[in-house]
């Protein structure tokens, strides 16, 4: 049945994009005070055409004529988003106020324009977030800095990475811990989106995600081992007291659908049967998405860190995630495995964030007294 998932999920897409773009060629239309409507539909359809094409076969580009289209591309797919909401939200408040057409318009616009400059204020601005959990068989308290989706790329560079270090140093934490997508295009790979992770205070300890994988994973890895981060491989090191379980980008299991991961990679399962975590020591699993939790309960885990989700990112994607995804955001538990799931320091796609947040996660080990 999973095999007919990415199917059914591009067949919704779709058929939701041309209902918007029939919806919003008639709305403007009206708000024009017209009966033509067919430039409106040229008008969001080519507009609907171009933003999918241009991010698509775009992201890797390394040209700036590349590299600008997937720019616009990307910004146009983020304001075609808050046009629709804007229009949704006021024939909503339409039934009440009876705007006149020309209104109806320069409302839409308006709340377009603030949900636009509050997107894009917001994805750029990073929150610290505290989170406190209690192991068993912890030796001493330990802080942990928790970084995922940094998505250094088209929008986010050198400037993003030194206020991201700058504010991780302010933590005085014990370790750092990226938990994959660090790079989102392979226009950042340059030295200078590397050299400042030289000025953490503190170890690093770096596992890869679907984007670096589409990057170039291995040019990646290199980089990060030049600067002093340490590259986990499904490999497990230890640390002040504690297994640190590093896990390359897989699916939970063959029988788990994932279209980011490759079904031709080991899986969770497999190898954390083959590492062989040890029961009596504490561990901390990085993995890039949120799954196979219930292999590493089984397997020993006490704290499963993971990103990938962005908490969806841009409502109402956020809506979504939370039912795609079991564990979407914030802190859980699993029959004793915490799991932790980052939204994310960057974005994917549209530069902007709507019902989320960027966010640097400092994790409090605290040491069970019992």
């Amino acid at each position: 049945m999973s095999k007919y998932i990415p199917y059914v999920i591009l067949f919704t897409f779709f058929t939701l994009l041309i209902l918007s773009v029939v919806y919003l060629s008639k709305r403007t239309a009206w708000s024009f005070d017209t009966s033509y409507q067919w430039p409106f539909y040229l008008f969001f359809s080519a507009i609907s055409i171009f933003m999918l094409g241009g991010v698509m076969s775009n992201i890797q580009s390394v040209d700036s004529n590349g590299h600008i289209i997937f720019v616009v591309g990307a910004i146009t797919m983020g304001v075609f988003l808050f046009v629709l909401l804007s229009f949704l939200f006021t024939d909503i408040i339409n039934i009440y106020f009876r705007f006149s057409p020309f209104r109806f318009g320069l409302v839409a616009l308006g709340v377009t324009t603030l949900l636009t400059i509050y997107g894009v204020w917001n994805a750029s601005h990073q929150r610290v977030k505290y989170v406190d959990v209690r192991i068993d068989g912890l030796e001493k308290n330990l802080k942990l800095v928790h970084l995922s989706d940094i998505h250094l790329g088209h929008f986010r560079g050198a400037e993003f990475l030194e206020k991201m270090v700058k504010k991780t140093n302010a933590q005085h934490a014990d370790a750092i811990f990226i938990t994959g997508d660090y790079l989102d295009a392979k226009i950042a790979l340059k030295n200078e989106h590397f050299e400042p992770l030289k000025k953490l205070n503190a170890p690093i300890y770096f596992v890869e995600g679907n984007h670096d994988e589409h990057t170039d994973i291995e040019a990646i890895n290199s980089k990060m081992r030049e600067v002093g981060v340490r590259v986990l491989e499904n490999e497990i090191v230890k640390f002040n007291g504690i297994q640190i379980v590093g896990l390359n980008h897989m699916l939970a299991d063959k029988e788990t659908f994932d279209m980011h991961a490759s079904p031709f990679k080991p899986t969770v399962k497999t190898t954390l049967a083959e590492l062989q975590v040890q029961a009596n020591q504490p561990a901390v699993l990085l993995h890039h998405a949120p799954n196979g939790i219930k292999y590493a309960s089984q397997y020993g885990i006490d704290l499963y860190l993971a990103g990938h989700t962005h908490a969806g990112q841009i409502f109402p994607f956020n809506l979504l995630s939370e039912f795609l995804f079991e564990y979407n955001r914030g802190l859980h538990e699993y029959q004793g495995t915490k799991v932790f799931v980052s939204e994310g320091v960057g974005t994917a796609g549209p530069p902007m964030r709507l019902g989320t947040q960027s966010e640097i996660v400092v994790i409090n080990l605290i040491a069970n007294q019992s």
